[in-house]
């Protein structure tokens, strides 16, 4: 292990070092290594990609997924595999943003913007009580299975304590078994290989209309979530790398990228067994061709029509039982479980770092988890005594649109702060990158607030409207104050009213030192 002095380490940052709670423990990187790519030190900084994605196999994810192969069958891959390339690029700027500064970005945004917080990992808490209720035939109700999760505290701050490579372990073990669940659900239905490939890399959507649509604006909201900007910007902190030393750097940011292409591809391709799987056995069916018709235990579910099958993740692992065997169901249900207890861990992870970014605190492991938790958890337990499981499942829709709304306190910030000289030094975002990078993200925002408009005159209440009407306006004040910084970073210099961002000490950031020779 190198000395204090040998990574560079300043004072400052021996201090950060004894008041943090996490990362104590820093993976070791090969040194010795000469070659142009070596698997020695991919593996080195293998973890923090795969943490990462499982935010994007979390149970909202998996219900956007088939809800997209039900509604539209094999026609949104494309947007898919869009989405997931975006969510790759952001999370670059993310990782690039932790290795070179050393801070995660709540720290950054601590030092720049007001407070404000983080919140909604209350699908993950969803998805774990609706798969303890298929798994058990309906004895164990939701308001028991959401109680169950709690135990997921206790499994968390054990594997953390453990050792970080274990933990990591632990989410590779977890993500296996999603890959293997819906992997055997996409093998069991055996859908059209042409109709995959063709939907997967053709970008236009015959036939398709409002219902398509709104589908495929739920994809991108689903997959690019803020807390992930978050959590990947600190992972990178895990790593033993000397952030005086430009070509280690250079070098960690390399095998960052290559970690995380490889994790999201992952990713991908179970998300693309989920639509696959809806698609070919579900997309254009009636609620009287479903278990109606099979003579299953689970026929209130369905009305007795001929209108569109409306799934989500209940109903989902209910018809595949139906159809394919009570083998299907259990499965289907062993890969929402791994879901949503990975992404709860992983949310968990999401929630300390906000909170020790932005509101500063110290606190011990057990407290922090606990709160984060409870916050999670009591409204979940409210709403699974009181209603049914329509109405918990329904919840995903509500949470998507929190969520899609907090997209743009994850997405300007990451590229203001990667696109500033006086943070990221010779790392700093090129022309093309700003550009690119502020198409994308206007892009994804436009999107989102599409879904957010949807949903919010979709519910016909006159004084909800008047109440989002006055929200608005705060939350687009807002909004102009981060575009406001993020111009400035991106080269627009007439905005910066007396050097206020572009000066490092005005964001309370130390200036970075320069790099070793």
């Amino acid at each position: 292990m190198r000395s204090p002095q040998q990574n560079g380490v300043t004072e400052t940052d021996s201090r950060e070092e004894q008041i943090s709670t996490y990362f104590d423990e820093k993976i070791p990187v090969p040194e010795n290594v000469t070659q142009v790519f070596s698997f020695r030190k991919l593996w080195a900084f293998t973890g923090p990609g795969f943490l990462m994605s499982i935010a994007y196999l979390d149970p909202g994810n998996i219900e956007s997924d088939l809800q997209s192969g039900a509604k539209a069958g094999f026609k949104l891959l494309w947007v898919l595999l869009g989405a997931t390339i975006i969510g790759l690029l952001l999370q670059r700027l993310a990782a690039r943003l932790g290795v070179v500064t050393g801070m995660h970005l709540a720290e950054v945004c601590n030092r720049q913007y007001p407070t404000y917080n983080l919140t909604s990992y209350m699908q993950e808490v969803i998805g774990c009580a609706i798969a303890f209720n298929l798994l058990s035939v309906g004895r164990i109700p939701l308001w028991a299975g959401v109680l169950i999760t709690i135990i997921d505290t206790f499994v968390f701050l054990f594997l953390d304590k453990y050792g970080l490579r274990k933990l990591e372990a632990f989410f590779g073990f977890l993500i296996t078994i999603m890959a293997l669940s819906f992997g055997y659900e996409y093998v069991q239905v055996a859908p059209d290989q042409a109709e995959v490939l063709k939907g997967m890399f053709v970008p236009y959507c015959k036939g398709c209309g409002p219902v398509q649509l709104e589908q495929a604006v739920g994809i991108v909201g689903a997959v690019i979530m803020p807390h992930n900007i978050y959590l990947h910007s600190a992972l990178v902190k895990s790593r033993d790398i000397d952030r005086h030393n430009k070509k280690e750097v250079k070098e960690a940011n390399k095998y960052f990228f290559i970690e995380s292409s490889v994790a999201l591809f992952v990713s991908f391709l179970i998300n693309v067994f989920v639509v696959a799987v809806f698609a070919e056995a579900f997309y254009g069916k009636t609620n009287m061709e479903q278990c109606n018709k099979t003579g299953s235990a689970h026929t209130d579910l369905f009305p007795l029509n001929n209108e569109t099958l409306q799934v989500d993740i209940y109903k989902g692992g209910v018809v595949l039982g139906c159809f394919f065997g009570p083998a299907a169901l259990y499965i289907w249900a062993i890969g929402i479980l791994a879901a949503g207890q990975s992404s709860t861990m992983t949310g968990t992870y999401s929630g300390q770092f906000v909170m020790e970014g932005f509101l500063n605190l110290r606190w011990s492991r057990f407290a922090r988890v606990l709160l984060t938790r409870s916050i999670a958890i009591f409204p979940t337990l409210l709403v699974a005594v009181f209603q049914d499981v329509q109405h918990l499942t329904g919840m995903n829709d509500f949470l998507n649109v929190l969520q899609s709304m907090q997209l743009p306190f994850a997405l300007i910030p990451i590229l203001t702060f990667t696109s500033l000289a006086s943070i990221m030094n010779d790392f700093a975002n090129g022309l093309m990158w700003k550009i690119g990078g502020g198409v994308t993200i206007l892009l994804v925002c436009a999107i989102n607030m599409y879904f957010v408009v949807v949903y919010v005159t979709a519910l016909n209440s006159t004084l909800l409207y008047v109440l989002s009407a006055f929200l608005s306006i705060a939350y687009l004040c807002f909004i102009g104050y981060l575009v406001w910084h993020c111009l400035i970073a991106l080269g627009v210099s007439c905005l910066d009213v007396g050097g206020r961002v572009r000066n490092p000490s005005a964001i309370f950031i130390e200036e970075q030192p320069e790099f070793d020779s």
